[in-house]
C-alpha cells in the first residue's frame, strides 16, 4: 500500500460479465472516488469490466472465474477448483490492500471477492438488482453487513435484516442530462428518436426483427434510430441490413454500433426504447423516461427478466412482449401505435418517469462507508 493509499478509505468493487453487473458497480466506483476515496476494482480481465474499468482509470484486480456448470460431472469439479483459486487470489489482494470494505453486484464474478471478504471478515455489502436475487445474493446475504436491493419484493427472499431499497445505482447525469443536449452530442436533430437493445450481449431475436423496420421508420416516419447490436452480433446485422437497405450508412437517420460506452447519452436522447429486461436498463430506461418495449430473455436465471417486465407493465411503465412474438409485423404495430397515440406514449413514459430513482448511488454509498471498517 503505497503513501497516497494511506490517506483514503479503500474499497473493493467487485462485478462483471454483463452490463446488469458492472454499470450499477462502477456508479457506485465513480461516486466513492468522486467523495475522495480509493477504489480497486475485482473482476475477470477477458470480461467487458476491465475494457469499462480500464477506461475510466481505477486499478484492476484480475481474477479467473467463469459461470458455474448447470450439470454435475467434470466441468463442475474444475469450477469449483477455479472458484476456489480466485478466492485465495482475492485473499491476497485484501491482505495486500487492506480494504475496509468491499461492494458486489452479485454474478459469478463477485463471488470469489465476497467470499474472500467473508472468510477475512472483512465487512461487505452486497447489491442485487432484480426481483428475484441471485444465487451469490441469497447465499452471503446473511453475512453480509447491508444488501440493497433494487426491488421491494426481493425482500422477502433474502436472509438480512439490514435490507436497503435503494433501487439500482445509476450515473447521476441521467438526472442532468437534458435531452436535446443528448441528441446533440449523438450528432441527431431534435426529434422523435427510438432506441434499439439487447444488453451488453445483443440479442438476436431483437437485432433480426429491428433489421427489417430500420428502414421503413427512418424514411417514412422521419424516426431517427439508435441501434446498439452487441459485439457478437454486429457483422450478423450488417449483412443482413445491406440486403435489405444497402444505403444504410449514408441514412442520416440511424446510428449502429456494436456498443455504446455511454448509455447515459444514447438513451436521455430516446423517446421509444426496444430493449431486454434486465433490471439495470430497467433502471435507465426509467432515469430517462422512455417508453420501453421490453422482450425478456427467455433464459435468465431463475426467469427473473420476466419478472422484471411483468413488473414494469403492470405499473402501465412498458409494455411487454414475448421473444418468441417478436418480428417485423409486431414491431411495426407497437411502434406505429406509439407513434399515432401521443397520450398512450406519455402516459407509458410519465409512469417510467414515477419509477426513476435518481439517488440510489448516493444511498448506497452512504450505507458502504457506514459499515467499512
Amino acid at each position: 500500500m503505497t503513501e497516497s493509499d494511506k490517506k483514503h478509505n479503500i474499497y473493493f468493487i467487485t462485478g462483471g460479465g454483463t452490463g446488469g453487473h458492472i454499470y450499477p458497480a462502477m456508479a457506485v466506483a465513480d461516486e466513492l472516488s468522486n467523495r475522495g476515496e480509493k477504489v480497486y476494482y475485482v473482476g475477470n480481465p477477458k470480461n467487458l469490466e476491465f475494457d469499462i474499468v480500464s477506461k475510466k482509470g481505477f486499478e484492476f484486480l484480475p481474477v479467473m472465474v467463469h459461470g458455474m456448470p448447470r450439470k454435475a460431472g467434470f466441468s463442475l469439479v474444475k469450477w469449483f477448483i477455479e472458484l476456489g483459486l480466485a478466492v485465495v487470489q482475492s485473499i491476497i489482494y485484501i491482505l495486500k490492500y487492506k480494504p475496509n470494505a468491499v461492494f458486489g453486484t452479485g454474478g459469478y464474478v463477485s463471488a470469489p471477492a465476497l467470499i474472500a471478504a467473508k472468510l477475512t471478515k472483512t465487512p461487505f455489502m452486497l447489491h442485487d438488482c432484480d426481483a428475484n436475487p441471485g444465487l451469490v445474493t441469497r447465499k452471503l446475504a446473511p453475512y453480509a453487513g447491508c444488501v440493497s436491493l433494487a426491488f421491494d419484493c426481493a425482500k422477502d427472499k433474502i436472509k438480512n435484516n439490514y435490507c436497503l431499497i435503494a433501487g439500482n445505482p445509476i450515473r447521476k447525469t441521467f438526472k442532468t442530462l437534458l435531452k436535446s443536449e443528448a441528441r446533440e452530442k449523438l450528432g441527431l436533430q431534435d426529434k422523435t428518436t427510438l432506441c434499439i437493445m439487447g444488453g451488453s450481449q445483443g440479442a438476436r431475436a431483437i437485432n433480426d426483427g429491428a433489421v427489417e423496420i430500420l428502414k421503413k421508420f427512418s424514411k417514412n416516419n422521419d424516426l431517427q434510430i439508435i441501434f446498439q447490436t452487441g459485439k457478437k452480433n454486429f457483422e450478423r446485422v450488417i449483412e443482413q441490413l445491406i440486403k435489405i437497405y444497402p444505403e444504410y450508412e449514408a441514412d442520416k437517420n440511424l446510428i449502429i454500433k456494436p456498443y455504446f460506452d455511454d448509455m447515459v447519452t444514447v438513451l436521455k436522447a430516446s423517446d421509444i426504447a426496444i430493449s431486454r429486461a434486465g433490471s439495470l436498463s430497467l433502471s435507465e430506461l426509467c432515469a430517462s423516461g422512455a417508453a420501453s418495449i421490453l422482450v425478456p430473455y427467455p433464459f435468465a436465471a431463475a426467469d427473473h427478466q420476466r419478472k422484471n417486465a411483468k413488473y414494469m407493465e403492470e405499473k402501465g411503465a412498458a409494455i411487454y412482449l414475448e421473444d418468441e412474438d417478436v418480428n417485423e409485423d409486431t414491431l411495426s404495430d407497437l411502434i406505429n401505435m406509439l407513434l399515432s397515440d401521443s397520450e398512450k406514449l406519455g402516459g407509458i413514459q410519465n409512469n417510467a418517469l414515477a419509477l426513476a430513482k435518481y439517488d440510489s448511488v448516493d444511498l448506497i454509498c452512504d450505507r458502504l462507508i457506514e459499515i467499512a471498517v
